[in-house]
């Protein structure tokens, strides 16, 4: 099991990462908000979780601890992979997962694209008592969006197509979210900002 990476970030994708590791340049599948707070050239540090199928070794990457502990223990519910969980972790926060589950907020756990009612509620059930309260390092503060316009509306449109919306529904919420943008918001703060108005 391939714990954790040190390298230097080749490349820094919407929701994904290539590290270099000892010459060679790992694929790591993140977060939009893991993926933008690292910058090509620089050093990074990620918790790995390694995912084994017959015809792929997949690594996925988180800025703490916390964020892979979720991820890992959010799969042992029946019906819930990588990619789904994965996308849990891009909506809410390690602590508001938790929230959710432990006070049984079906509603903010249907607003992750690929979980419906039933799958919300079999969370909750499995897993209420199970994701106990980890001590994790806060994430990197996410970067400012750059000067050159409209660059964030690509970014996350992609991110919400990616998740399961329609780009009808991505350009909704970015017209809405588009002020925040003004205001200097960096792209994972208005994913978020448009990940909320998609769930209202």
């Amino acid at each position: 099991m391939i714990a954790s990476l040190s390298g230097t970030v080749l490349k820094a994708g919407l929701d994904s990462v290539v590290l270099g590791v000892g010459g060679v340049g790992l694929l790591v599948h993140t977060t939009p908000a893991t993926a933008a707070s690292v910058r090509p050239g620089q050093p990074a540090d990620l918790a790995t979780s390694l995912v084994v199928r017959e015809d792929s070794l997949t690594l996925y990457g988180f800025a703490t601890d916390d964020e892979k502990h979720v991820f890992e223990t959010v799969q042992t519910v029946s019906g819930v992979g990588p990619r789904l969980a994965l996308a849990l972790l891009a909506v809410h926060s390690p602590e508001a997962v938790r929230a959710a589950l432990g006070g049984g907020d079906i509603a903010a756990l249907t607003k992750v694209p690929g979980i419906g009612r039933k799958g919300a509620e079999r969370l909750v059930l499995e897993l209420r008592d199970k994701l106990g309260v980890l001590p994790g390092a806060p994430g990197q503060p996410a970067p400012s969006v750059e000067s050159d316009g409209e660059v964030w509306r690509e970014q996350v449109r992609e991110a919400l197509v990616g998740l399961g919306w329609t780009v009808r529904q991505a350009d909704d919420a970015l017209d809405k979210v588009a002020p925040k943008a003004a205001e200097g918001a960096g792209v994972s703060a208005l994913l978020r900002a448009a990940l909320q108005e998609l769930g209202r």
